[in-house]
């Protein structure tokens, strides 16, 4: 699969990105290089492989997770204590989207 200079351009305003011309070449050499790769993995036969699950799924014993302890939530006070600018009990960000 081949990916077309259209569709980088257009994956790049979906992410709010300004790309140059030479950037664009890059990426869209770099994703071809990508979906090549998974054309490959995609080839490969895995007829009889099983397959893989969890590694703690029955190893309730030896599993290394905490356990599930409920505690207090922080609360709004708490939370915004070192906020650069808080503001009627939240976050004050600057605007980021222009459109």
């Amino acid at each position: 699969m081949k990916i077309t200079e259209k569709a980088v351009r257009y994956v790049a305003g979906l992410a709010n990105l300004a790309l140059t011309d030479d950037e664009i070449v890059k990426l869209r050499a770099d994703l071809d290089g990508i979906l090549e790769h998974m054309d490959t993995l995609n080839a490969i036969d895995t007829t009889g492989v099983e397959p893989m699950s969890q590694v703690l799924f029955d190893a309730e014993e030896t599993a290394t997770l905490r356990p599930d302890v409920p505690h207090e939530p922080l609360g709004n006070q708490a939370a915004l204590a070192n906020a650069p600018q808080p503001g009627a009990g939240y976050f004050k960000v600057p605007k980021v989207i222009e459109r």
